[in-house]
């Protein structure tokens, strides 16, 4: 599903979106739930592109909902994988996530990653400017091009409304604070979050504040 001119939401990632943003270097933000590949690159030929045209996949953050695909993926396009510092070490399976995530990770497994690149302070992905959001997990991130904020789990929505990540999947409550009122300080028009419908700005952002 087109959102935006270039942008694609793709539906077989449903319950865990990941985007595909075209340009000279088209980017995969996030990669969904395991087990999808193949329906993945089907919906990609079905917007017009061949597999190795994906140039990056650039992960949001280490949860299994977001990279389960990343390494299928990565090796049917060629891509290159992009990922936090932070979040490094679980997306490459050298260290498990405790708590509830080790739970949600032992009930649903995602293969360890391959990271070929790590995000630098200011840096783009295929034109895309990378934002460190932490809160969510420590090394979280958000993506922005142009007036369109992909926010991973920085931000859900429902019925036409934003809300933070959840606090019980929320490593820092205050650094999610603290990246809420820093992206909220940019300007971009849409959100296109991993769990709900992309949603128009407004004044939505600011009224997060009320239930951070």
């Amino acid at each position: 599903m087109e959102v935006a001119q270039g942008v694609h939401l793709l539906e077989a990632t449903e319950g865990s979106y990941a985007y595909l943003v075209l340009g000279e270097e088209p980017v995969l933000i996030d990669t969904g739930f395991r087990g999808r590949a193949d329906r993945i690159l089907a919906e990609i030929a079905g917007i017009g592109l061949r597999a190795q045209d994906v140039a990056h996949i650039a992960l949001t953050h280490h949860d299994v909902d977001h990279v389960g695909n990343a390494q299928a993926l990565a090796a049917a396009t060629g891509a290159k994988v992009w990922a936090s510092q932070g979040d490094l070490p679980y997306i490459q399976g050298d260290r498990k996530p405790s708590g509830l995530r080790g739970l949600i990770r032992t009930l649903a497994p995602a293969s360890p990653v391959a990271v070929h690149e790590t995000y630098a302070p200011g840096g783009r992905v295929g034109g895309i400017e990378v934002l460190p959001t932490p809160g969510h997990t420590l090394g979280h991130v958000s993506l922005r091009r142009g007036d369109i904020l992909f926010a991973g789990d920085l931000v859900t929505s429902r019925g036409g409304r934003l809300r933070p990540s959840p606090g019980m999947l929320t490593a820092d409550k205050a650094a999610l604070q603290r990246s809420l009122r820093d992206v909220g300080q940019l300007p971009f028009q849409l959100v296109c979050p991993a769990h709900g419908q992309p949603v128009a700005r407004g004044s939505l952002w600011e009224a997060l504040a009320d239930r951070s």
